[in-house]
């Protein structure tokens, strides 16, 4: 837990106030989570001043260990996963066409309140209570340090990917290659894309290509995004940090008509998109567009997809009384590509 936001990675072993327990809530054993650049910028204070003392951590998995008495999806025993998002109105319009992730009245997994004002508390923890539509089931072919970063990084970059058609035939570009962008290029490749990854880290090149990309650019090099004018169906941007130099209007360029650059990383609130001109949209008609996480339909389909494609993440295991070093490791940019906490508080 987090209770001095100059120390923001010195986290303490301390109890906290849980969901309070509905009829349609799962209580889960928390055996996995990862860590997730949103944790890095929650615990820094980098999207504006947190609800201390918080707990951080929203790619969950663990055993239920008890059910409410209107749960139907779930009983104790299950091996069970929670992502970013907790809860949601589930009576809205994006509640009722399976886009709970848009809801106006959405609660995430840590850092939120509940109606009743109890703050909603993360994942690297010993265990959480959820309503049962935000509680995923974790296939028995993927193991559950797998399965952990799925359920943010993986369906983050699922979710555009889905939405706006990848598939064979189509060529998607991918911005930034970390923990969400290695998720990005498996998901496109597995979905049967070709795939275009764009970086800036000469070192990440051979993992880049292990991971199935088809083309590695160095947007290093001027003039990069030349050779593929008018080449792309879709990119997805999963960088959170830009610059006034980034090249968002290089990577425009590469789109083909009515092509789509859906950013999925979000930057610190002192650090806005670099200025864009309508120039930048006319000439190919592109459009810029964001996604927010994903909704339980998605996860379940990414999910299937990783059980039957065998889609497996590169990911380093620590144990969870080491969040801190993994936490800097993700603000320093050390991991590859995801760490995963397992269970090991008392």
């Amino acid at each position: 837990m987090l209770a001095d936001p100059s120390k923001w990675n010195d986290l303490k072993v301390t109890p906290i106030k849980p969901k309070t327990f509905q009829p349609e809530d799962v209580e889960i054993a928390i055996t996995h989570c990862g860590v997730c650049g949103s944790d890095v910028h929650t615990l820094t204070q980098g999207w504006g001043k947190s609800k201390l003392p918080l707990v951080v951590g929203h790619e969950i998995v663990g055993k239920v260990v008890r059910v409410g008495d209107k749960v139907t999806e779930f009983k104790p025993g299950d091996r069970v996963g929670v992502g970013a998002q907790i809860g949601a109105c589930l009576k809205c319009k994006a509640c009722k066409t399976d886009l709970e992730n848009y809801c106006p009245e959405s609660i995430e997994t840590y850092n939120s309140e509940y109606p009743d004002g109890v703050v909603s508390q993360g994942g690297y923890s010993t265990a959480i209570r959820a309503h049962e539509r935000f509680v995923f089931p974790v296939p028995d072919e993927i193991e559950s340090a797998h399965a952990a970063s799925m359920l943010c990084a993986g369906l983050t970059v699922y979710s555009p990917l889905k939405t706006y058609g990848t598939g064979p035939g189509k060529k998607v570009g991918i911005v930034g290659i970390g923990g969400l962008g290695h998720y990005a290029i498996l998901w496109a490749k597995a979905m049967g894309a070709e795939v275009y990854a764009f970086t800036q880290n000469e070192e990440k090149v051979d993992d880049i290509k292990k991971m199935g990309a088809d083309h590695v650019i160095n947007v290093n090099k001027k003039d990069f995004a030349k050779p593929l004018a008018r080449t792309l169906d879709l990119i997805v941007s999963t960088a959170d940090v830009f610059d006034p130099d980034t090249p968002i209007s290089d990577y425009l360029s590469t789109l083909f008509v009515h092509g789509k650059f859906i950013t999925v990383g979000i930057p610190d609130v002192d650090k806005p998109l670099p200025e864009l001109h309508p120039f930048d949209f006319a000439g190919n008609g592109c459009l810029l567009g964001g996604s927010h996480v994903g909704s339980k339909k998605e996860c379940l389909e990414m999910l299937e997809l990783a059980r039957s494609k065998n889609v497996r993440p590169w990911i380093e295991t620590m144990p969870m009384k080491d969040a801190g070093k993994a936490l800097m490791g993700v603000k320093e940019n050390r991991v590859r590509y995801r760490y995963v906490l397992t269970q090991d508080l008392n």
